[in-house]
């Protein structure tokens, strides 16, 4: 039995749908489809799959995908919970499954109409009562209902302790557009964002104004997750996973830790950073390519302080200073991320994260040695170090 993760399993193939925002067809379709072809990418047939996880938001039971893919005997499924926060923690559970003999190849999925259904930007509005819900509550009267609200929060006390300017949260967004300027894939493929447009665009909630925020998408991703030893056999080169972490901070709310001593960090991620550098005996420096969760622009700029890219409050000038673009030292979202090409919870991230590792981004850099893929902010969280086959 192991005693760590560190190249116990490994990526071997991946998988999605258009990205669109209007599917035409049902969230179970969107993650059959994306599942089929993750498995096909793998060089495996579904009768080689015997485990699937997923997130509790999905809409698709591992059975019916399972039924609907051809998938036989499941050993192992699971689901992972608070929303873009379980990106990588559904990798942790594929990885362990792996590991530990509980199955052989398991498939990750996610899959939503995220634009033509049921929109996340929505807030606290509809839906059920939960513990969630009720400490939302506190936060109402306030007019803070929304995730882009409960992020505003946050950013404007960062910008106001830190050296940060609008300019550096447009920094982003252009940098992550130009990666997403030669991604088919992308929604704003092909289509530049200058500092004028981003500075013009509305304003959603101070700061943040509308190419701040991610994009509302339908479609679906997955990859397949294998152990090393069956990895050497398929026809892609493996994505070892050289570490994978999840972390809940003290004091942890889901998207609104305001009664923290401060609010301008992140705990959580630098709980991860910490699980994730010690597991693989690598460092910031040895990190070729990132990719960051983005569901909002200031999202990165914390990310990279908490892992070490940067010190604390410095952020805004490493991505000043083209930190993040094509040659910069750490290209980031190099598929245009949540924010240029699609919002599916941060599993294209993953996808892309291995694509990295072949060599096969559309925005490649030189070196990929290692590629670092977070997940969700503000939430119970996870990350994980990709690198290639020694």
């Amino acid at each position: 039995m192991p005693t760590t993760l560190k190249n116990e399993a490994a990526v071997v193939g991946i998988g999605e749908t258009e990205y669109s925002k209007n599917s035409g067809r049902s969230e179970l379709a969107l993650a059959s489809e994306a599942c089929a072809t993750a498995i096909r990418d793998a060089g495996l047939t579904p009768a080689d799959i015997d485990g699937l996880t997923t997130f509790t938001m999905d809409t698709s039971d591992e059975i019916e995908v399972a039924r609907t893919v051809g998938i036989k005997d499941l050993t192992f499924f699971s689901r992972t919970p608070h929303g873009g926060g379980a990106a990588i923690g559904v990798m942790h559970q594929a990885v362990m499954a792996v590991a530990t003999g509980s199955a052989k190849a398991v498939v990750v999925y996610r899959a939503l109409n995220g634009r033509s259904g049921a929109r996340y930007s929505e807030g606290v509005s509809g839906g059920p009562t939960t513990s969630d819900l009720i400490h939302w509550s506190w936060y109402m009267p306030s007019g803070l209902m929304t995730p882009a609200s409960w992020i505003a929060m946050s950013t404007q006390r960062y910008m106001y302790e830190n050296d940060c300017r609008p300019e550096d949260l447009a920094e982003v967004c252009m940098a992550q557009r130009d990666h997403a300027l030669k991604n088919p894939r992308a929604f704003f493929h092909g289509q530049p964002l200058t500092l004028e447009q981003h500075q013009g665009a509305r304003s959603i909630v101070e700061p943040l104004r509308l190419f701040d925020c991610c994009q509302e998408t339908d479609g679906g991703a997955a990859c397949v997750v294998v152990g090393p030893e069956m990895a050497k056999e398929l026809p892609h080169p493996p994505a070892m996973v050289r570490a994978v972490a999840q972390g809940a901070g003290a004091d942890q709310e889901s998207m609104t830790s305001f009664y923290r001593p401060t609010i301008a960090e992140l705990p959580e991620m630098q709980l991860i950073a910490r699980q994730c550098w010690e597991t693989s005996g690598l460092g910031p420096e040895d990190i070729d390519a990132a990719v960051i969760y983005d569901a909002f622009s200031p999202n990165v700029l914390l990310q990279l302080e908490s892992f070490g890219f940067c010190g604390k409050g410095e952020g805004g000038r490493f991505v000043r200073e083209g930190g993040l673009r094509p040659g910069g030292r750490l290209p980031v979202n190099t598929h245009g991320g949540q924010l240029s090409e699609a919002y599916i919870h941060g599993m294209n991230g993953v996808n892309e994260g291995v694509r990295l590792i072949r060599g096969t981004s559309t925005s490649q850099p030189e070196k990929n040695d290692h590629v670092l893929v977070t997940a969700g902010v503000g939430v119970p969280s996870s990350g994980m170090i990709l690198g290639q086959a020694e």
